[in-house]
C-alpha cells in the first residue's frame, strides 16, 4: 500500500498493489461489481443502489463513518471493461463522481464531490488475482489524523481481506 500526501490540497491518494489468493480475476470483478452482494459483506455500506438518470447509470453510495464524524455519500458513474493486453486478460474498472440534480445532498451527510478510482485485475498465473487500485477522494470536513492512519494501516488491508472472503462466499450466494 502506497499512500501519497498531496501537499497542495492537504489530501491523500492511495495506490494499492496486492494479491488475492484463490480468487480468479473474473470472480473478483463479479463480486466487485455486484452492488446488492456488497451490502452483505461490506460493513461500511449504509445505502447503495444504482439508478438511471437521463439514460446514464448512476450509483448512490452512503458510507458509515465512525462517531462523531458525519457519514459521507457518493454519486458516481463506473464502467468495467475486459481488455486483452499482449495476450493477458485484464479487467479494468473506472469510477468517477458526477453531479446529478435528481440526487441532491442530504442533511447531516457530507457529499464527496471529488472521487476517482481505477482498478485493474489480472490473473496471478495460478488460481488467484493480482490487483492494482488507485483511489482518491476529498472526504470534506475535518478528517482526524487517526482515521487517515487507520485507513492506511488497517482499513485498506482489511478491505482486501473482506473482498477475498466475499469471493469465497459469492458462488454460494448466486
Amino acid at each position: 500500500l502506497l499512500v501519497l500526501f498531496l501537499q497542495q490540497s492537504g489530501l491523500y491518494e492511495y495506490k494499492i498493489f496486492g494479491g488475492l489468493v484463490d480468487c480468479p480475476p473474473k470472480l473478483c470483478v463479479d463480486v466487485y461489481m455486484d452492488l446488492d452482494f456488497r451490502k452483505q459483506w461490506d460493513q461500511y455500506v449504509k445505502e447503495l443502489y444504482e439508478k438511471t438518470y437521463d439514460g446514464e447509470k448512476v450509483i448512490y453510495w452512503e458510507v458509515k463513518y465512525p462517531f462523531p464524524l458525519s457519514n459521507r455519500d457518493y454519486v458516481y458513474v463506473r464502467e468495467c471493461r475486459e481488455m486483452d493486453v499482449d495476450g493477458r486478460k485484464i479487467w479494468v474498472v473506472l469510477a468517477q463522481s458526477v453531479s446529478v440534480p435528481q440526487c441532491p445532498e442530504k442533511p447531516g451527510i457530507i457529499r464527496v464531490k471529488s472521487y476517482k478510482q481505477s482498478l485493474a485485475i489480472e490473473s496471478d498465473g495460478k488460481t488467484g488475482s493480482k490487483v492494482y487500485m488507485y483511489y482518491f477522494d476529498n472526504p470534506g470536513g475535518m478528517i482526524p489524523t487517526w482515521l487517515v492512519n487507520w485507513a492506511a494501516k488497517s482499513g485498506v488491508p482489511a478491505f482486501l481481506k473482506d473482498v477475498q472472503k466475499a469471493c469465497r462466499n459469492y458462488s454460494k450466494s448466486t
